[in-house]
Parts: structure tokens; C-alpha cells; sequence
């Protein structure tokens, strides 16, 4: 029986939603008793409401132990490692609150007809919006540009979207901050139909200008405006504005610098990502041949990893399917000074029939789905003697390692490292090595 959302301990009332093969899986509909491993109250004042975070009534140390266990429990019965000791554990973010550099709003209600809301889904709902202006897993500037934009929409009567009838002005509103530099990017989003009674030029205006006299301890690189008029509930750039500003911001990790768009893929833990790049660096080190070798980061994003590696490699070819990513991964490759690396636009399945170099150590970062199966038999097929592995779902990991391991690999080394605290989610690094003939 697996039960999203419920914490061991606890008493409950779900209902079952699948049986498959056995199994089932329970939707958590009311928490009848806490549990003994709960805090008196729970971190955020949004916890149980808000549909983002599910840890937050544990304190940190309890929520690493049951990310630690849950990891285990999916992967030593698919692991074959002739070390007992293959897995290290699990590696805590820097900061438990405050720590996310993205935040995705969304425009809405908090119930049918209801005052405008803005901010994230309401627990197993699709319409419902929580305005979360307390929310703890970002710094306290997020929470006052939330509160002002929706002060500012509010007061001059603007519409949402509507998902069901496609009526309505307001989508989104994107907001990013660096942790090292504190820059900050803005981006409402919005459709392309009527915002009411004021033009929409004196609108938007208002809306910067308004931004700009916030007292926010970081400073605004950018505030944009982004057109989308897709039925789907997602943020899809369908044309950008620059309302004020520039349309990126700089980040810096490890002693590299990186620019950053709206929509480029960054983690979003700045903090942890260079516990998780530090990390892969350490496992890399126990790659031999990188040295004097090439290697391969496929599914490289803005490519980050890629340049965190070029300086123990021959070369470094990152491949990611996303073209704005590898525009942005170049660009800073450049800015840093980095010449041996470079980056490949295309399906990593297609793109691996078109390059010349072979690879003698590889590093796979794949969305939350893995790698696809025709994929990662042509990855198999090169027969390095060493992989990384970078996962954000151990579900698709555990599925993967065991082809990996079908065809000729073991896990060497493998450890958890806690990106999103006060979630469920949990980053996986996996050592693979070839097994000698």
C-alpha cells in the first residue's frame, strides 16, 4: 500500500485510487491522529493547505531520516553492488527555509467566485489558488512582490484566466533571485485578451514602477512580460517584453558565473546545487581517464555540470534538447573562460549518432521520466568504464539502474543529496562502473 502525503505514525481516512499488480495506492483524504514524529506546528502557516510542501510538520533531521530510508528501501532491491557500503547516505541542503531561486505563482481564486488569489495550488486541487505571502521556502523579498502584485491587479479589477471557459488576463507570475549576486527577475504572465478598463500599456507601466519602489533587499535585473494564450495551465512563452531592465540575471556557483533567463533550467537551490556539483566532481574524481579524456553531459541543461567538470577533461560535449539552454550553456562556458566545452542542440537519442568524439566517461542528468530506453542502449553501447548518474526521481533511476546492470554495470557509489527541504523530493548521485571481463 503506498499513501502520497501521509507520514509514518499517522492515523488516517484515504481512499484507494489504483490497484495494480498487487499494489494500490491511496489518496490521503483527512489525518485523523498525528503522528508521534510530528511538530506541535508546523513550519509555514500555509502547511496542510497549500499543495507545495508535505514535510513541513517534521522538523529537518526527521524529514532527512525518511528521505534517506525511503531512497533505500526503492533501491537496495534493485541494486547489485559487490560493496555492501555502495550507499554514503544522504548529504542536507545549507539552509533548510528560504532556499528556492524560482517560484512560479499562479493567478486564480481561493474559491468559485471568489477575490483574487495569487500564489500556488490548494492541496488535490486543480482550481483552487493559496495565496502563500508567508511562504518559507523562499526569502522574504518573494513574499512581497507577491503581496504588491496582487494588491496591484486587485485593486484596479483585473481578471484571471479561467481554465474551463479560456476567459481572463492574469496567468502567472514568474519570479527568480540568485542566491550570491541577489538579483532578481520578475515576469507576469499573461494572455493576450483585454485587461479591462485601463489600456494595457498604462497598466503594465503602473505594475513596474510600482515593483521598483518595493524595499527589497535584493535588486530588480528585470521585469518582463510574457504573452501566452495556451489552453494548458503551464507557463509557455509565447513572447517576452521587457517592461524594465534586462532580461536575465547572473548566478554564481563554485566560483563560476551564470547567466540566467526567465526559462532556463537552473536547480533551484543554488546553495545545494554546489553540495550536488561537489558531489559529482568527488565521484568524477574516481574516474581515471577524465583527465586526458572526453566527456559526455547529456541531457546538460545550461550546462553547468559540463563546466563544472572541464577542468579535469580533455573535453566536455553537453547535450540538451532545450536550444535556449544550450544558447545560455555557451554563453557562459564563454564568460568562464572555459574553451574545451561544447554544447549540442538535439534529442540526446538522435544527437548521439552525430558525434565524432567518443566518450571515455559519461554523466547522465535526465528529466524526472530517466532516459529513454532506445537511449540508454545506445549510452551502454559505448562501454565506458565509468557513469554518473544524477536523478531527481528514484523511481526512474531504480528503473534504469537495472538495464545499466542487465548490461554489464554495477553501482559503485551512490549517496542522496536534499535539495528541496520541507518537500518530498530528493536528488540521487550514482557511481556506475563496468564490470571486468
Amino acid at each position: 500500500m503506498i499513501l502520497k502525503n501521509g507520514v509514518q505514525g499517522q492515523q488516517v481516512r484515504f481512499s484507494i485510487r489504483k490497484k495494480r499488480k498487487g499494489k494500490c495506492e491511496g489518496h490521503l483524504l483527512e489525518v485523523l491522529k498525528k503522528s508521534p514524529l510530528e511538530l506541535e506546528k508546523a513550519a509555514c502557516g500555509h502547511f496542510g493547505i497549500c499543495g507545495g510542501c508535505v514535510y513541513q510538520n517534521l522538523d529537518y533531521e526527521q524529514q532527512i531520516k525518511l528521505k534517506e530510508s525511503q531512497v533505500k528501501d526503492l533501491l537496495l532491491p534493485v541494486v547489485k553492488a559487490p560493496n555492501s557500503a555502495w550507499f554514503e547516505g544522504i548529504k542536507q541542503s545549507p539552509v533548510q527555509f528560504g532556499y528556492r531561486n524560482k517560484m512560479e505563482f499562479s493567478f486564480g481564486d481561493a474559491y468559485k467566485d471568489g477575490p483574487l488569489a495569487l500564489g500556488l495550488h490548494k492541496r488535490n486541487s486543480f482550481y483552487d489558488i493559496v495565496t502563500v505571502d508567508q511562504c518559507v521556502i523562499t526569502d522574504t523579498d518573494y513574499n512581497q512582490i507577491l503581496k504588491a502584485t496582487l494588491s496591484w491587479f486587485s485593486a484596479h479589477k483585473v481578471s484571471y484566466f479561467k481554465k474551463n471557459s479560456h476567459v481572463g488576463y492574469l496567468r502567472h507570475l514568474l519570479v527568480r533571485k540568485a542566491a550570491k549576486t541577489g538579483e532578481i527577475l520578475i515576469d507576469l504572465v499573461t494572455t493576450t485578451q483585454s485587461c479591462g478598463d485601463m489600456p494595457q500599456s498604462e497598466l503594465l507601466d503602473g505594475f513596474q514602477n510600482m515593483l521598483r519602489q518595493l524595499p527589497l533587499q535584493g535588486t530588480i535585473a528585470g521585469i518582463l512580460h510574457t504573452k501566452n494564450d495556451s489552453a494548458a495551465d503551464a507557463v509557455i512563452n509565447e513572447g517576452t517584453d521587457i517592461l524594465y531592465g534586462q532580461d536575465y540575471f547572473y548566478e554564481e556557483l563554485l566560483g563560476l558565473q551564470f547567466k540566467i533567463s526567465a526559462f532556463s533550467f537552473f536547480q533551484t537551490n543554488s546553495l545545494g546545487a554546489e553540495v550536488l556539483y561537489e558531489t559529482v566532481r568527488e565521484f568524477m574524481g574516481a574516474c581515471a581517464d577524465t583527465q586526458a579524456g572526453v566527456i559526455y553531459d547529456l541531457y546538460s541543461g545550461t550546462g553547468t555540470i559540463a563546466q563544472m567538470m572541464a577542468p579535469a577533461a580533455k573535453k566536455v560535449i553537453g547535450v540538451e534538447i532545450v536550444e535556449e539552454a544550450v544558447h545560455a550553456a555557451r554563453q557562459n562556458a564563454k564568460r568562464n573562460g572555459l574553451e574545451n566545452c561544447e554544447f549540442l542542440a538535439g534529442d540526446v537519442l538522435k544527437m548521439l549518432e552525430t558525434i565524432e568524439d567518443r566518450p571515455d566517461v559519461i554523466i547522465l542528468d535526465p528529466p524526472r521520466e530517466g532516459v529513454h530506453p532506445k537511449a540508454l542502449k545506445k549510452i551502454l553501447d559505448y562501454g565506458v568504464d565509468k557513469m554518473v548518474y544524477i536523478s531527481c526521481k528514484p523511481t526512474s533511476l531504480a528503473r534504469d539502474l537495472e538495464m545499466m546492470q542487465e548490461r554489464g554495470y554495477y553501482v559503485e557509489r551512490g549517496c542522496c543529496v536534499d535539495m528541496f527541504p520541507g518537500t518530498v523530493h530528493v536528488e540521487c548521485v550514482v557511481l556506475m562502473s563496468r564490470v571486468e571481463e
